[in-house]
């Protein structure tokens, strides 16, 4: 499944991916792996000698990754200065000293001066962690307003072919407003088709087309509706329950007019306690191996890993993170 993007990327310049947890053995793991395979050049943060002795510990080879010490960094005044520019009035020239000091800010400012393209951590520290610097530092696209997230499921179904979903939010946003659903959305399609999916959008709810009345109910709706008449170049309908929006049997019973009814195959949670758990019971039950959470509205690409995450997790996540936009 991971054959067009890794295609994507030898067929451009090397992408440069940070790692902020270099000595971490599932991160050197996959670090070998990425490089015998040609597919980006990793940076691991990490004193050079720490770093090489944790590889040569677990066997693991990585020339051609570079080591970046971020106490002997040659850039970390310029850094600092900048940090300080874009922290203005919010944290001075020692806090800022201090932040770079760790991996996530460290890290993360790499990408915003363009040393990096992208960023992957979280092996050992909260999602937090990882979304704080980023908003921080690398902000927000022009347009958008909030970092949301989505999760990728992906199975082989009994023909030997690949059967893909989008959920989101599943993991950054507890309650979005409306306004916030038609970024998560928009964003969660974007995602979806760096998979090679047609994404076809169901904005879910415990309601099918008015069926039932409540706040959320409305909210669903009407995101979807401001969706449509904004003319946003997939297909959206909502607000519908699972069933509607999964089964062709059931749309043509709740919402047999919808061009997406019974179709779809990117779908929209109204919070995040519904997107978490629904992407959990379609991977514990449904067989489907979960990527994510892919970090959504970003300047650049950052990613959080689940911190019992293993190497082939990483592995697959760096080159989903390398082939973000």
């Amino acid at each position: 499944m991971f054959e067009n993007m890794i295609k994507q990327l030898k067929s451009g310049e090397k992408r440069k991916l940070v790692f902020t947890e270099g000595t971490d053995p599932r991160i050197l793991e996959a670090t070998s792996r990425l490089l015998k395979d040609g597919i980006l050049t990793p940076i691991l943060l990490g004193k050079a000698n720490d770093v090489k002795a944790a590889a040569k510990a677990g066997g693991f080879t990585i020339d051609g990754a570079e080591i970046v010490d971020p106490t002997t960094y040659a850039r970390f005044n310029e850094m600092v200065a900048k940090m300080v520019e874009l922290r203005k009035g919010k944290m001075t020239e020692d806090d800022c000293k201090k932040a770079l000091q760790k991996s996530n800010y460290f890290g993360t400012m790499l990408v915003k001066i363009g040393a990096a393209d992208g960023l992957l951590g979280g092996a050992t520290y909260s999602t937090a962690d990882t979304v704080r610097p980023a908003l921080q530092l690398i902000k927000t696209k022009p347009g958008n307003k909030i970092v949301s997230s989505c999760f990728i499921l992906h199975r082989e179904t009994a023909k030997g072919e690949d059967e893909f979903y989008a959920m989101g939010d599943c993991a950054i946003n507890i309650m979005p407003e409306e306004d916030d659903l038609l970024e998560i959305a928009t964003e969660t399609v974007n995602t979806a088709r760096v998979f090679g999916m047609d994404p076809k959008v169901a904005m879910l709810s415990y309601s099918t087309m008015g069926s039932g009345k409540g706040e959320s109910v409305d909210k669903m709706h009407n995101a979807a509706a401001r969706l449509k008449e904004a003319k946003p170049g997939f297909p959206v309908d909502g607000e519908f329950q699972f069933d509607a929006a999964f089964s062709p049997a059931v749309a043509k019973t709740k919402a047999p007019t919808s061009p997406v009814a019974g179709k779809a195959n990117t779908f929209i949670f109204p919070d995040i306690n519904a997107g978490n758990i629904g992407y959990k019971i379609a991977q514990r039950l449904g067989g489907f191996e979960a990527f994510g959470p892919i970090l959504q509205g970003l300047n650049a690409p950052i990613n959080d890993l689940s911190r019992g995450c293993n190497a082939d997790e990483v592995y697959k996540m760096s080159i989903i993170t390398a082939a973000l936009k």
